[in-house]
């Protein structure tokens, strides 16, 4: 459609297209913008869809709940923020800046102290970020208050946010045609606030975006004077030389008839009530005075939704009225107009049709100097550099780390982190295996301090709560064997001859009275099992031979009496490092090897060698174009200089 009203325009003849859709309008509205062609819409522009009406809608949505850095962003991104100043290439830095930040430390909802202390640690931004700490405090209120208020502190916030930091006015907001319908419809609301009564503010802002929905932008001059679209209605009474008819499917052209919940046919009829077929009547006419142009387009959908879609009682009696006359050359008329539709989508599809084609990649395999390769590895690492080589590559030679996401969710990561939180206060306080009520207490502080969720601080407690027993009655067992604690301690140690420096934070280390160390980890998650850590989870055995080097300066060196996995999870079953097939000494042996192996230059670093499953998901899978090659190619390896 949009390609035929393209020609329409090049040729200079006036098309309309008629349409009771108004998702198909603004479709092919924007279909058309690929030609700077700008249809003169008589049914407008939805306010609520317009910049200003977006910009209302969102300031709306900011008031009765916690602020959240999407919603913040949402707004200080917008065109209308900040508008009309000089100085909006600092407005955006500052909002690029505040973004990494936000994503950096997980701030969930962010408050006003958060915005203060985050612009005090940056040149040039304390005002702005001011400003920006002034506008989002209070707005978490959940106290009914009158509409009157509810609208001045909602216009008041949008004024400030428009205009930016050390100004007045409203900025860029109300200036165009469509800031000026919703700077109407605003007055209008305001006029009529008094009969308004008291509302919350999620009330508010519901009633706010149910009004603004009623506004419609119109700008006479803005439409291309021979390009129009129309609806049923005006079409009535107004011709064009091309007209194509959009949507001539059942349920669209005519549009269902609405249930009526209270009446049927039969009470409305005794009611003196019109029949829901009216309206379909309404819509026949229409079509039939559509279809009498000069040149008529009848488009349909064959899908919709991944839904097959049924051709309108009109098109289907129009092809059944053709069929039935071949004598008269319905048939072939009928089929000469499939043909210039087909030639038409046809034209549509090599349009959209890519021009070049890129050959697929390889699977990757970088070799870079062997001055630029990685000169240190923390002990959990090593698990990547065995399974999937490209992410180390990518993560230490290129330096790039994956964004964490604007909204924090309560995923296993952060339960996990703060589990290890949990059980190291416990143990560093000095409980017993039979201080449950401590446990638990402690658990509650970490997740009201660090989880703001309470829907899932109630489920975690409740996780916790049933394992607590089993771990209690385990960890009386581990105290009972080995009464001193070490948590939390950092190592590191210098493998040799590839002089890469190997790091561990190890969870918690005991220290029986013989002097011997038993190493612990926490796992939240699956447990690995033997196997797997002989061949991929290396941490433990790793842990077992760095301290038995003295890589703790706390621990110094010490024979390594077991190294475990303790799972805290629904299983709470724990999982022993074999240390008795492969002993730290063998297993340092192992990793120096591995890392002289890695300082060849002709060793790349190939992309999922060893993903658990094919359906793991990698960080760097984009970067290495995974896709266009699959695990079962072989690597293409290339030296980098």
């Amino acid at each position: 459609m949009a390609l035929r009203l393209r020609q329409a325009a090049e040729d200079g003849i006036t098309a309309a297209l008629i349409s009771p859709d108004r998702m198909l309008t603004r479709q092919v509205t924007a279909a058309l913008d690929r030609w700077n062609i700008k249809p003169d819409d008589s049914a407008g522009v939805p306010l609520a869809l317009s910049p200003p009406g977006r910009f209302l809608r969102h300031v709306a949505d900011l008031f009765g709940k916690p602020l959240t850095g999407e919603a913040l962003l949402t707004l200080l991104k917008h065109p209308l923020c900040h508008s009309e100043r000089d100085d909006r290439g600092d407005h955006l830095r500052h909002t690029r800046d505040l973004e990494l930040h936000l994503r950096r430390y997980g701030l969930p909802f962010p408050t006003a102290a958060d915005l203060l202390t985050w612009a005090k640690n940056g040149s040039g931004r304390e005002t702005w970020g001011a400003w920006l700490a002034d506008l989002v405090t209070g707005l978490e209120t959940t106290k009914a208050k009158p509409l009157e208020d509810h609208l001045q502190a909602h216009l008041t916030l949008a004024d400030r946010l428009a205009a930016g930091p050390d100004t007045t006015g409203a900025g860029g907001l109300w200036l165009e045609a469509a800031g000026r319908e919703a700077r109407k419809i605003c007055d209008n609301l305001i006029q009529a606030a008094s009969a308004g009564g008291t509302m919350t503010a999620r009330d508010y802002t519901a009633l706010f975006g149910a009004v603004i929905a009623e506004g419609v932008v119109r700008d006479r001059d803005a439409g291309h004077p021979n390009i129009l679209i129309w609806g049923t209605l005006e079409a009535r009474v107004q011709g064009v030389d091309l007209t194509i008819l959009g949507g001539m499917n059942d349920g669209v052209w005519p549009e269902a008839p609405p249930p009526d919940p209270w009446l049927n046919r039969v009470m409305r009829a005794k009611a003196g009530l019109l029949l829901p077929e009216r309206r379909i009547g309404l819509s026949a006419h229409d079509y039939q005075q559509a279809i009498a142009g000069r040149e008529v387009w009848i488009t349909r959908a064959k899908r919709s939704a991944d839904a097959e879609t049924v051709p309108s009682r009109w098109v289907n009696r129009l092809t059944n009225l053709l069929k039935g006359l071949p004598a008269q050359g319905g048939e072939d008329a009928l089929k000469a107009m499939k043909q210039e539709g087909d030639r038409w989508c046809a034209m549509a599809e090599t349009l959209s049709a890519p021009t070049d084609s890129t050959a697929s990649e390889t699977r990757p395999s970088p070799c870079p100097p062997i001055a630029a390769r990685p000169k240190k590895f923390s002990v959990t690492e090593i698990k990547t550099l065995i399974r999937d080589p490209f992410a180390i590559y990518a993560r230490k030679t290129l330096r790039l780390n994956a964004l964490d996401p604007l909204v924090p969710t309560a995923d296993a990561p952060l339960r996990g982190t703060l589990i290890h939180k949990i059980l190291e206060l416990f143990i560093k306080a000095g409980h017993g295996p039979n201080d449950r009520a401590a446990l638990m207490q402690i658990a509650e502080d970490v997740f009201v301090e660090h989880c703001p969720w309470p829907t899932i601080r109630a489920q975690w407690m409740a996780r916790l709560a049933r394992s607590a027993d089993q771990f209690l009655a385990d960890e009386g067992a581990r105290q009972a064997f080995a009464p001193e604690h070490l948590l939390e301690k950092f190592g590191e140690i210098i493998v040799a001859p590839s002089g890469v420096t190997l790091t561990c934070k190890a969870d918690r280390i005991d220290l029986t009275p013989s002097d011997e160390a038993l190493i612990y980890d926490y796992k939240t998650g699956a447990v690995p099992t033997g196997p797997m850590q002989e061949k991929f989870d290396k941490q433990l055995l790793l842990e077992a031979a760095m301290v038995e080097r003295g890589a703790f300066k706390d621990v110094g060196n010490k024979p390594v009496l077991a190294a475990t996995f303790i799972g805290v999870n629904t299983t709470m079953k724990n999982s022993d490092a074999p240390l008795d097939k492969h002993p730290p000494e063998q297993v340092w042996g192992e990793l120096e090897e591995l890392f002289a192996a890695w300082h060849e230059i002709d060793r790349g670093y190939t992309a999922r060698i060893a993903l658990f499953s094919k359906s793991d998901i990698s960080d760097y899978d984009h970067l290495s174009r995974f896709g266009e090659w699959d695990t079962h190619d072989k690597p293409t390896p290339k030296v980098l200089t």
